[in-house]
């Protein structure tokens, strides 16, 4: 201890001290270097360790040599300094303290010898907080009577809870007591000062015998999760003694209450202790500060509002008389769990969180560095565990805990929270609780803020364990955290009962149905008495599949609660459970497989599209069971399939036809082959339908995959439409087809982006086979496009696939379909620039491969244009694009929030890629496609397109996309045009796009838009 440090050691001195932590080790190593001066001795090595193992070393060891000097001053540094050097877990807590506390080192300063509750050996100061106290202002513990002056007892109170202080931040600072018994100690400790000042305050009133007085602890000192330092709400209850006058033992105890309050919060010397909030009182600061129990209990039988209930539920007696106090306990407690009877109960306690956080905002603009009210804060916690307490602890006794941690772990152990969500609250909240303790630790002072200096938040990092980037890591910690509280926060404010709900039919239902309503209401049904009606149907009885529903219901009500309509989940629930609820795998898949009845309640809750398309197809929930099973299928494996399904309806007796793989069948009486064969593609159509639509609700499939996908579904279909159409026609003729027919998919079809509710564009062309006869070839390639949609326009349990030719030459007054010739004739005499233009989105999918590829070599002349297009073209494309921004946008509508054709929208963004197709593709191979989002990429990649222009473009054009793709989900109808009228259309939008709330999703849209129009200006238009 003696060895002294030579000035050839200091430099590797300096560099130990950085090492170990140090901020400022020059400063350090002049510190320890004066201290060795004045003392002879320096410290051990153990010692420096333990300095660095702090969260501020520079902040410990200025901490350290204060409270050196003043123990020297008092003859005490020699035992300090052998603890220091014996005692390594002395030497943890006292290092510990200081690299933390700078409150707590000021106070060891001044009371030096208050290092001893830090040893080795003193888990805490002996004896009960409670007799420690009031021993220290002189009253004794068995009658609480002071003896000692006021002021010199207000000061020895305030020594003597610091001194306890100390030691639990000892033992909380290196893990030795958890967040929940810190918290707990701290309200046991703030109970005992209460009881002291009440002692100190009996000294100021000479006829406190009058009455007797208990202090009901309410917040967290009731609850017992106390801070280090908060303002202790109380509540005080009165009555006169035996022979006294009731108004006049009010007045007595008053004065009581009143100097209580000013025996812990008035400042002396040592400070103040806290803040004796009363103002949960009833009334609040309007009302007497003291009420008889009587006059409580009217109160809130009577007048008391929602939240007054709520701040009950942690009320706790804590000083005073303990006979009233739980008198007073037996009177409240049933009033608070009759509370959520209330019929606007559930809708009070949300509407006072939305305006405690809209209040915040207001007041501060740090917001987002509250830990207590601040998005995904301890408020977040609190409020949701308090209101599932309040719903359910009226009929559940084992739910009343009035501390939030143990109320979560009852809540979930009832099945009222999910085990997950339970953890990760609780996770959640021990955290923001320790980061809480370690922000009002420091100076001792009242603050829920996160700081945003650098050294504050590194002390904050380290005090927590994180050493590597500890600034960096506590950020992304904290904000992990907070996420996951505001997301299971939202998720589960106000869940109800589950297990309850779902077994009410049974005999030994603990519910109403009217407390079943209230609990349904709170869940987010919209229709209570309908989904009990559904419950009941689905769980009443004795079968089997009756048990498993009632093992499936609690926990699918809840997640039917999490997607945006739980009552359309629901019933469609009962619907696919009636259609499938007697087929063995059905059940015992939703049971077994978690996944599946997780994803069929968000599926069911999001998308009236998908729910009608697994009512048509309920077998198809099997798919549900993994991200392989929503994989969309290759287009090759779906034409197969549904070629053979057409061939399986048309018996081939032998020869073949030009049109397809068989020749007629004679006579087909009795039958409808043409039918039955495009009911099976159009089953098929549907179940991967149903695949495609899930994989985005789930977000398993971007906006390339869902356009690339449906496209190839509606090839596929058309195809097989086209083949059962050429058979009819080959049967009903008795001769094959004199013609080859191919079918040429237009706009989104054509550019492989066809939405959920997009038509099929497309045009038909015919080739009449070698000496056939080109007026029967026109008119049996005319009859086999008029029956192919004929056949896919036949009503159908699925999503109509509507077949629209009207992008052909010469539009509606055209001919339906045309030889190749005249094609060819048209396009070199009479083809108007937009023509050249819709031709950039023409892909020869189906029918004759020969024909297609001619077709396709016919065009691209005309839509790549060699040298391109000239500059008058280039002004009627604009004039064009411009008429039609004026003239086709509905009359009424909000523009900047159409997504086809509003600013920005879908139409800007293709017209700009199309142009530079016009101008360029004839040099630019890359260009030559009919994806929109391709050519942007080769336009970037041929220098016609910057790339930062490009990708605002493509941003823009993949959210409208998605916005159209989802507003089709949810409402199973297309609309352009995003939904703004209807609340729950537009929240069930913004939940399936992945935002948390409509004005996010408006805000995204618009700034996206707003940018791409810019660049819509600026190339297609020229502007400058």
């Amino acid at each position: 201890m003696t060895e002294s440090w030579t000035s050839d050691r200091r430099p590797s001195l300096a560099g130990r001290l950085a090492r170990l932590g140090f901020t400022d080790a020059a400063r350090a190593e002049r510190l320890l270097a004066d201290a060795e001066r004045e003392t002879g001795s320096r410290p051990s090595d153990g010692l420096l360790d333990a300095l660095g193992g702090t969260a501020d070393p520079d902040l410990a060891l200025d901490g350290l040599l204060r409270l050196l000097a003043s123990a020297d001053e008092k003859g005490a540094g020699g035992a300090l300094r052998a603890a220091l050097a014996r005692e390594p877990g002395t030497r943890e807590r006292l290092t510990a303290v200081l690299g933390v506390s700078a409150a707590l080192g000021d106070h060891l300063a001044r009371h030096p010898g208050h290092w001893e509750v830090l040893r080795d050996g003193l888990a805490a100061p002996a004896g009960s907080p409670r007799n420690d106290l009031l021993a220290a202002v002189g009253a004794d513990p068995s009658a609480a009577e002071p003896v000692a002056g006021d002021p010199e007892a207000m000061v020895a109170l305030r020594v003597a809870y610091r001194r306890r202080l100390l030691a639990l931040a000892g033992r909380d600072l290196i893990g030795v007591a958890d967040v929940a018994e810190v918290a707990a100690e701290l309200a046991d400790l703030a109970a005992a000062a209460l009881e002291a000042g009440l002692a100190i305050a009996r000294a100021d009133v000479r006829e406190h015998g009058a009455c007797k007085l208990a202090v009901i602890g309410m917040g967290k000192c009731g609850g017992r999760e106390l801070n280090y330092v908060s303002d202790v709400d109380v509540v005080f209850v009165a009555e006169a003694c035996d022979g006294e006058d009731e108004d006049a033992a009010l007045r007595t105890a008053t004065r009581l209450a009143s100097a209580m309050m000013r025996a812990c919060s008035d400042s002396t010397e040592e400070g103040a202790l806290w803040e004796v909030d009363a103002a949960l009182r009833p009334e609040g600061k309007a009302g007497p500060l003291v009420r008889t129990l009587a006059s409580h209990r009217a109160y809130y039988e009577r007048w008391a509002k929602t939240w007054e209930f709520q701040a009950l539920l942690k009320a706790r007696p804590v000083a005073g008389d303990a006979g009233l106090g739980a008198r007073y306990m037996d009177t409240i407690t049933s009033i608070v769990w009759k509370a959520a009877e209330g019929e606007s109960f559930v809708e009070d306690v949300q509407d006072m969180r939305r305006r405690v956080e809209a209040d915040l905002g207001r007041r501060t603009a740090d917001s987002e560095r509250q830990l207590k009210l601040g998005p995904g804060g301890l408020r977040d916690v609190e409020f949701s565990v308090q209101l599932l307490q309040l719903v359910h602890g009226r009929a559940d006794e084992t739910l009343r805990s009035p501390t939030t941690l143990d109320a979560l772990a009852d809540l979930s152990q009832g099945g009222y929270v999910g085990r997950d969500d339970a953890a990760a609250l609780a996770s959640a909240y021990r955290f923001l609780r320790r980061v809480e303790h370690l922000v009002q630790l420091h100076r001792l002072r009242r603050t829920h803020l996160i700081p945003d200096d650098e050294d504050d938040l590194r002390r904050l990092g380290r005090a927590l364990g994180l050493r590597t980037g500890p600034v960096g890591e506590f950020t992304a910690l904290w904000r992990r955290h907070a996420r996951e509280v505001r997301r299971i926060h939202e998720k589960l404010f106000y869940r109800p009962l589950l297990r309850a709900v779902a077994r009410l039919p049974g005999e030994e239902a603990r519910l109403t149905p009217e407390a079943a309503r209230t609990r349904l209401e709170a869940l987010g049904y919209a229709d209570p008495a309908g989904a009990l009606r559904h419950i009941e149907a689905l769980t009443a009885g004795v079968s089997r599949r009756a048990a498993i529903q009632r093992t499936l219901l609690p926990v699918m009500l809840g997640w039917f609660a999490d997607a945006p309509g739980p009552d359309a989940g629901l019933l469609g629930f009962r619907q696919v459970s009636d259609a499938l609820g007697t087929t063995p795998w059905y059940l015992r898949l939703l049971r077994d497989e978690v996944t599946v009845a997780e994803r069929m309640a968000w599926v069911l809750g999001s998308s009236r599209y998908a729910t009608d398309l697994l009512l048509r197809a309920p077998e198809a929930v099997g798919l549900l069971g993994s991200d392989a099973d929503l994989t969309p299928r290759p287009c090759e494996v779906l034409r197969s399939e549904a070629l053979a399904a057409v061939r399986r309806h048309h018996k081939d007796p032998g020869g073949s036809g030009g049109s397809g793989e068989s020749s007629p069948r004679k006579g087909g009486e009795g039958s409808r082959p043409a039918e039955e064969a495009v009911a099976a593609v159009r089953g098929l159509r549907r179940r991967e339908l149903f695949r495609v639509s899930v994989a985005d609700l789930l977000g398993l499939a971007d906006v390339r995959t869902v356009g690339e996908t449906l496209t190839g579904i509606a090839t596929v279909t058309i195809e097989a439409a086209l083949r059962a159409a050429a058979n009819k026609i080959e049967v009903e003729s008795r001769e094959p087809l004199p013609t080859r027919i191919a079918v040429v998919a237009m706009g989104r079809f054509g550019g492989h982006e066809l939405g959920y509710g997009s038509d099929a564009d497309v045009m038909f062309v015919h080739e009449p086979l070698p000496g056939a006869d080109e007026r029967a070839a026109g008119r049996a390639a005319h009859a086999v496009a008029e029956e192919l949609r004929r056949l896919l326009a036949l009503p159908a349990p699925d999503p109509p696939l509507e077949i629209d030719p009207n992008l052909r030459p010469e539009g509606r007054q055209g001919p339906l379909v045309r030889t190749l010739a005249s094609y060819a004739a048209y396009y070199a005499r009479w083809s108007e620039p937009w023509e050249a233009q819709a031709l950039l989105r023409a892909d020869p999918l189906i029918g004759d491969a020969g024909l297609r590829d001619r077709f396709r070599a016919l065009i691209d002349p005309v839509r790549w244009p060699e040298g391109g297009i000239d500059d008058d073209a280039v002004r009627q494309i604009r004039r064009l694009k411009a008429r039609m921004e004026s003239e086709r946008l509905p009359r009424g509508v909000e523009r900047r929030l159409h997504t086809k054709l509003g600013p920005g929208g879908l139409a800007d963004v293709e017209w700009v890629a199309q142009l530079l197709q016009l101008q360029h593709a004839c040099d630019v191979p890359g260009l030559r496609t009919t994806r929109t989002l391709d050519a942007l990429d080769a336009a970037v990649g041929a220098g016609l397109l910057d790339a930062d222009d490009a990708e605002v473009l493509a941003e823009a054009w993949c959210l409208a996309t998605r916005i159209r793709g989802s507003i089709m989900l949810v409402r199973g109808r297309a609309s352009d045009l995003l939904p703004t009228d209807h609340h729950r259309e537009r929240s069930a939008v913004t939940r399936v796009l992945g935002y948390p709330g409509t004005g996010d999703l408006l805000e995204d849209y618009r700034r996206h838009t707003r940018r791409a129009r810019a660049v819509v200006d600026r190339v297609f238009y020229g502007a400058d």
